[in-house]
Parts: structure tokens; sequence; C-alpha cells
């Protein structure tokens, strides 16, 4: 059977992965090792590699041995920097411009009074780092219902989003919140948080899975970006979310046409890899 393969228009490290792995690999080939703490990108080729070139990841401030700490691109809360920056002497900090603007927009609504509700995902370490900056003042959640069971409801409430989230989603969380909290003399400020990369991405793939079969997102599992990726092509068309060309699974798929994307912390040569395996199987 012959298929017909078709890549999205936007696809490798988006601005922020580029920066940090850039950045890092500069610190490492110029001062030796380089200790991360946690993954600085979320996916498994990428830290392999950059494992060799030096670029070691730790689980905790207690597993690093040398003085060269960097801070990934998702970023930490300004105690968690201030705890860093006190126990090392040099740090290298590669949090994404994005992510740093929502730091910013968090730290603002705090000072300002606002109780902050970041849109997002709880456990992952950029919401973490985005509720650091609102000084903990705050919420995250994808679930509106959580913000109306809060009883008294705050008045004055600011509305974030995780960097990554379909927009879509975000501005219907937003609406809800509006609707739940403008009846009790309450002010609502809402940020546009949400990556200009990880948008256009999003665009690029909805609009090739419009016209395929079948729909490839690569990227880690532990991808926040690539798993809302796969989620918003399977409104469209068959979605499969894959690590790498080895899990490429093809058996009952209807149709010959597939289209192929990635998420922003996957690099362009496993796009190619996973295409030219398709190539390859017919």
């Amino acid at each position: 059977m012959d298929i017909e393969v078709e890549k999205a228009t936007a696809t490798g490290f988006c601005i922020g992965v580029k920066r940090a792995i850039e950045t890092l690999e500069k610190v490492a080939a110029e001062r030796g090792q380089v200790e991360a703490l946690g993954a600085f990108v979320h996916n498994r080729q990428v830290l392999q590699r950059m494992e060799k070139l030096g670029v070691r990841v730790t689980n905790s401030l207690d597993d690093i041995k040398g003085n060269i700490v960097a801070i990934g691109a998702h970023g930490v809360g300004p105690e968690l920097e201030a705890e860093i920056r006190s126990r090392y002497s040099d740090v290298i900090n590669t949090t994404c411009p994005f992510v740093h603007r929502a730091h910013v927009a968090a730290d603002r609504l705090t000072r300002a009074g606002f109780y902050v509700i970041v849109y997002g995902d709880v456990g992952h370490p950029e919401v973490k780092g985005i509720l650091g900056w609102a000084n903990n003042n705050g919420i995250a959640t994808l679930d509106e219902n959580l913000i109306a069971e809060m009883e008294p409801l705050p008045r004055r409430i600011g509305v974030l989003s995780q960097t990554t989230q379909i927009p879509a989603r975000f501005t219907e969380f937003a609406k809800k919140i509006i609707d739940l909290a403008l009846v009790k003399d309450a002010e609502v400020r809402i940020a546009d948080t949400i990556c200009h990369d990880v948008r256009d991405r999003q665009q690029a793939a909805l609009e090739l899975a419009h016209r395929v079969d079948l729909m490839l997102v690569i990227g880690s599992h532990t991808s926040a970006n690539t798993k809302h990726l796969a989620e918003l092509c399977a409104t469209v068309t068959e979605t499969q979310a894959i690590e790498n060309a080895d899990e490429i699974q093809l058996s009952g798929i209807k149709g010959r046409r597939i289209g192929v994307t990635g998420g922003t912390s996957t690099a362009e040569e496993t796009i190619d890899e996973v295409i030219e395996r398709l190539k390859n199987l017919y």
C-alpha cells in the first residue's frame, strides 16, 4: 500500500527549548559539567544527548555535587531560585521567555491584591513555578467547579494560563470564571500567557489533521504540550502519540494519508526518523 506522509509546517524546538539547549551546550563545552535541577526539557532523547555533552539532570538540590547549576526552561518559583543561589556559586537560568512572562503576570496580580487562578496541570513544574511567583496565593486547576466550590469566593481574581494549554479551552475556562465571579461585587483580570510558538504549532497541526487519515504526534509521554497537541488533533482525525519511530503502530489503519507533527521539545531529527520509517515500511 502506498502512503502519503506530510509534515506540519511548525515543528522542531520552540524558542524557549532551543535557547535552553544552546545555553547549556555552550556552558558545558566551556566549563565542564552542568547540573540541572529536574528535567530542563521534557524529552528523553534530548536529555540523553545532553548528558553525553556534560549536562546532568538531578532530582533535588541535595543531589547536586558541583557549583554550576541550571534552572530549566520550565522555570522555578522565587523562593526556590533564592535557595539555589544561596547554596551554589554559579546559577544558569534558562527559563523560557514566555514562562518568565507568566511569572511576571502572576507577580503583578498578587502585588495588586488578586487571588491567582492558573489554568494548568497541577503537578507540572512550570505551573508550580508560576504559583510560586503568585506567592502561593492562588490555585492551579483545569476544572472551574473547584473555583465554584470556594467559599467565600475571592473578590479579586486574576486568571492566567500555563503556557502550553490549548487557547480555546483557556478562553472557555476564563468565561466560566467570569460567570462565577461577576455576581458578587468581584473584579476579574485575565492575562494571556499562552506561548506564541505553541499557538502556531497547534494551528498548523490542526490544519494538517483536517487533510489526513492519521496524525502522529511525536514527543515525550510526559510532555504537556505534546499531550495537548495530540488531544487537539484527536478532535479531527485518528491520532497516535508516540515518542519515536519504534512506537509507530499502523496495524488496522484505514486510509493512506498520514500527518506528522511534534512537541516543542522534540528534535527535528526525531521527526525525520519517523517519516523515514514510514517510507521504509511502505
